[in-house]
This record gives C-alpha cells, structure tokens and sequence, in this order.
C-alpha cells in the first residue's frame, strides 16, 4: 500500500512538473538612450522581473539588420517598444508584413510605432500606416501632461482587471491626421479636456490603445509610452501584462 501511495506522489509530482507549458519567446525590439530612454529601461528591467509570473523569455534587439524569415519564426511575439516604423532594413519590412498579415506571431506595439510620415530622410512605410488604421503623425504635446484614458470595450482580454478610467502621467499624447477609428477596433481613449496642464494640441476623437481586426496576427498599439513612471502605474502594468498573453495566445 505504502509503494502505491509513493507511486502516485511521484506521478502527480511529475504531472505537475510538467503542467506548465514552455516560456513563450518575446523578441523585443527597443532604441536606447534619447529621451524615451527611461520608458525603455525601465520597460525593459519590468520584463525582466516579470518573466517568471508571464513565463517569457525575451530577446532584445536595436535595430532590424538580423530580421528575416528565419530570425522572426523563433519568436510569438514581438514588443514594439518605443522603436519607429521606418529606418528598416527591405528584409525586415518584409518579413514583419508576413509575420502580422499570415498571422505568425503577435505584436505589441508602443508609443513610437506611429511616428508614421516622413521622418529623418525616410519615406513613409504605407503598410505600416495602414496596419495603424491609415493615419499619419500630426504633432504632440512637446511640454508632457498627465491624461485620463477611458476604457470603451472593458470585455477585451487586454483590459481584465483595468479600471473604467485611470490618469497616465507624463506623456507627449501624439495626434494624427485623423482619427484611426473607423478602420481599428479602439479599447481605449483619452478625454483631451483632461489634460494636465492643459493643451491646445487635440485631434477630436482622440483613441490611444487599439486593435487592427483585419489582420490575422494579433495585434495591440499603446500610444502611450514616454515616461518611465509608467511602470509605477498599476493600469498600465496590468494592460502590458495582459497583452504579452493576449498576443503568445495564452
């Protein structure tokens, strides 16, 4: 009896042991320094302490000289952050269009992903304006204000555990040409009048976290993404967190 007792521990000792599934692999593609140096350091240390409770392992990388075909198929997801969306290398931009149009992995874009137009001598990248919903950067508030986002589909996965509005501090809230809404399926906004101090820089309807249904990998865009006080902030932690297992499909 006692054999047969022991006999089941060391099974469900092995079950449990294996009942957790493998890490998912982040490729994390991130600009160093500048002034969005904070929010990538201190982005980049909250994956770090996170990994274990988010079971990842990631990679981070500069620039896009190693990305192909081949280099994207390691990872499920990518973490756009804070890095822009031209300055790619022809291989890279391919590559990313059929890891997000077949559907390959998922993506998680911040902040810089929208610095869609002419920027540095570079064209402007027309799929990647599409994939945001066919905008193209307009301005931004250059002095920083705190915001109050508002959540519109508190259903999405993204948004478990996040209040209905909460203030993000510090941030430049860029606009756009217009607004991405009638081609995204927005999570989020921000309420302009809300702005502390208050600015002049608005666009209207105002959406700062959305989705792009039309594509097969899935896919989230913060616009939010300046500071390194976000990571202090409880909303935001929980919407990244949520949305590194949104996009493995976990």
């Amino acid at each position: 009896m006692k054999k047969l007792v022991s006999l089941l521990l060391l099974a469900m000792m092995l079950f449990a042991g294996c009942s957790k599934s493998a890490p998912s692999n982040i490729l994390v593609l991130t600009e160093r320094g500048g002034q969005h140096g904070g929010f990538t350091d201190a982005g980049l240390k909250w994956l770090e302490e996170q990994k274990e409770a988010l079971n990842v392992e990631f990679t981070e990388i500069n620039d896009t000289k190693l990305i192909n075909d081949e280099f994207l198929s390691r990872y499920q997801v990518i973490v756009q952050l804070d890095y822009p969306p031209y300055a790619w290398t022809e291989e890279a931009e391919k590559a990313f269009t059929k890891y997000i149009d077949r559907g390959l992995g998922g993506w998680v874009g911040f902040h810089h992903a929208t610095l869609l137009g002419e920027f540095d001598g570079y064209p402007v990248w027309q799929w990647f304006s599409d994939f945001m919903g066919s905008i193209r950067f307009k301005n931004y508030i250059a002095p920083l204000a705190d915001g109050t986002m508002y959540v519109e589909d508190k259903t999405h996965p993204v948004m478990k555990g996040v209040s209905e509005s909460f203030v993000i501090p510090d941030d430049e809230w860029y606009t756009f040409d217009k607004s991405p809404r009638p081609n995204v399926h927005v999570l989020a906004n921000v309420d302009e009048s809300s702005y502390q101090p208050a600015s002049d820089v608005k666009m209207g309807d105002h959406p700062v976290v959305w989705v792009n249904r039309t594509k097969k990998a899935r896919n989230i865009y913060f616009l939010i993404g300046h500071s390194g006080k976000l990571y202090d902030n409880e909303h935001f932690t929980t919407m990244f967190a949520n949305a590194i297992r949104w996009a493995a499909g976990k």
